[in-house]
């Protein structure tokens, strides 16, 4: 019986690519840039902007919510790209699990912010 590795499945899902393909791409060393932005009273929100097209945004983002437990949508804007919302202050969760799961470098994520 053929079994897959989980490993495996959560690199497809995510929408990884080879090593070689990335380095490939110019824009996969942009700066990513995490920020929170204050709502109103306790409220805030959390933008990730600046991400490698390669990469599915909406499964990222799928992970990211069942990950943390919260809320998120993918914007989509002319100027800035494609933004990922999240509910409440995610920043340092959403560095190590962009770190963690090998979409972007910690050298290149730059958190904005309170």
């Amino acid at each position: 019986m053929f079994t897959e590795n989980k490993a495996d499945i959560k690199k497809e899902s995510l929408g990884f690519f080879d090593d070689t393909e990335l380095s490939n791409s110019r824009d996969f060393f942009k700066i990513v840039h995490i920020r929170l932005h204050q709502r109103n009273g306790r409220k805030s929100l959390t933008t990730i902007q600046g991400l490698c097209d390669v990469f599915d945004f909406e499964r990222i983002t799928k992970a990211l919510k069942k990950e943390f437990c919260c809320n998120g949508c993918v914007v989509e804007d002319k100027e800035l790209g494609t933004i990922i919302q999240l509910q409440g202050d995610q920043r340092e969760n959403s560095k190590k699990f962009l770190t963690k799961e090998r979409i972007s470098n910690k050298k290149i994520i730059k958190i904005h912010g309170i």
